[in-house]
Order: structure tokens, then sequence, then C-alpha cells
């Protein structure tokens, strides 16, 4: 029986536990940084935060609102919530809280967040619209939402590498499509939001901003990019060769990623834009 994206999404984070939180990986935490400074989170808001992996959104959230606020990280990925428990038990975090909990069924009232955030999770849905809707709908009136996803040429040019070196061993798992390249413009993500929020039925106002972020993200080594797959949506298809064939997938990888007439690959691009919709007080 064919998994469901929920499904899929759910074990193949289970296990990149090992090495989501590889140094890296800095990406990870960069982005979540980012998309609580474009909140403008205050004391004292109230904070959901989907697809919270190790709390790369969440705990920067936490400390924004202090310990008059409250921060509320859910992910299906139960591996993942144990690690954010961890880091915010060591920071002493006392005002954030990690559930698992599906993004299309969360148990929470109708406009009881300050602001909701899901950094690159919309797209593991196939309705994103739809699901666009049921976040709006907890945000309270002048609060916020906002939706981050990977921009264009993700992982280039090292994932280019990644699908030469899978084609000579696994051409069965190639893919020319991802979930996330739904929305990698910043007009696509406008459009999405737009959407989203055109079947709010209270007819509320709203603003709506897109920022589009230009990174690059360094490699110390050919052998990082191997890293970042195990800790990525790249590792459902090491899962799946099998450990003997994935270890002649990271031999051919590398080689292709140090060989290139270019150089070897030294950074990688780590493009994300950032949507923020305020719901405007009635």
């Amino acid at each position: 029986m064919a998994l469901t994206p929920q499904e899929k999404a759910e074990r193949t984070y289970n296990f990149t536990a090992d090495f989501f939180d590889d140094p890296a990986l800095g990406f990870w935490d960069r982005c979540g940084r980012q998309m609580v400074g474009l909140l403008d989170l205050e004391p004292g808001m109230r904070v959901l935060d989907v697809c919270c992996g190790t709390g790369a959104s969440a705990l920067p959230a936490a400390k924004a609102v202090g310990n008059g606020g409250r921060v509320i990280g859910v992910d299906l990925a139960e591996n993942l919530l144990e690690l954010a428990r961890q880091k915010a038990k060591a920071v002493q975090s006392g005002n954030i809280e990690f559930l698992k909990a599906d993004m299309t069924e969360l148990p929470f009232g109708h406009e009881s967040f300050d602001a909701v955030i899901i950094v690159f999770g919309i797209f593991f849905v196939p309705d994103m619209v739809g699901q666009v809707r049921k976040l709006w709908s907890l945000v309270r009136p002048g609060g916020k939402l906002g939706i981050a996803t990977w921009g264009p040429r993700f992982f280039e040019p090292a994932y280019t590498e990644w699908k030469a070196a899978l084609i000579t061993l696994a051409p069965e798992w190639v893919t020319d499509f991802n979930p996330w390249d739904r929305i990698t413009t910043v007009e696509a993500v406008q459009r999405l939001i737009e959407e989203g929020l055109s079947g709010d039925d209270k007819g509320m106002g709203r603003e709506v901003k897109v920022v589009a972020e230009e990174c690059g993200h360094t490699l110390s080594s050919p052998e990082d990019f191997w890293r970042i797959a195990l800790g990525s949506g790249l590792r459902w298809v090491i899962e799946q060769v099998g450990e003997s064939k994935s270890m002649v997938l990271k031999k051919i990888l590398l080689q292709r990623l140090t060989e290139r007439p270019d150089g070897p690959v030294r950074s990688i691009e780590t493009n994300a834009i950032y949507g923020i919709a305020r719901k405007l007080p009635g």
C-alpha cells in the first residue's frame, strides 16, 4: 500500500534525526531565525510552529516572546521532537512545548495564536491552498502567518551531482520533481498565500509580504553534502536503496563532487522564500 505524503514525511524525518542537527546542516537554524525575525514577535505572544523539526524556529520564537509568552512546536517525526525537547531543556526554555501532530488535523481552537509559523513544511501536503487556509484560521486578528519554502536551485550544484550519481546506481529513484518545486518563486508563494487567505469567510483584511533570500551554504569538504543528504529529505532514497548500495552511492557522489570540471563543490545554494501575512484587526 502506498504511503500518504504525511506518512512518507514522518518516516523520512525520523530517519534524519541522527544527522538533522549536524553542523553541515546549519541552514536549518539560519532560516528558522530569519523567519522569526521577519515576524517581529513581541513578549507575551502565543506562537505555533508547524513542522517544527528540532526547534530551528520554535526556540528563537520562545526567546522572543519571553516568559510571559508561549510557543508550541508540532511535528510528525517523534525523533526530531525528542531532540527539540532536549535542546529546550539545555537552554532552560520553560515557555515551550513540543507535540506530535499532523498539520492537517491540528488540535487547536480558532484564532488561538498571535503567530503561526511553518518553515519548509507547507509543500508536504497535496492541497497547499487548503492547508494555508487551515493555518490562517488559527491566527488571531492582528496576528501573522509565516511560511518559508525553498527558493530556486535547491542544493545546487551538488543536487545535480546527486541525481547523476543516483542514475548510475538506482535510476528508479531519480525524480525531476520534488514537492517544493511547486513554490520556488516569489510569485508562486504570493499566489499560494493569496489563494489560501481568499477563503476567509469573514472577509478579514490582510497584508501580505513575500521576501526572497539568496544564500550560499559553505561546505568544509564534499563529505559535508553526504551528511546533508543524511539529515534532509534526501535520506528517504538512501534508506530505500539499502546499506550496501548507499555506500556505493556515497562513493560515486563524492567523486563527482570532487572531480567537477570547474573544481570541487565548495558551497551549495540554500535560497529561501519567506511569506508573511498579517490578519488586520476588524
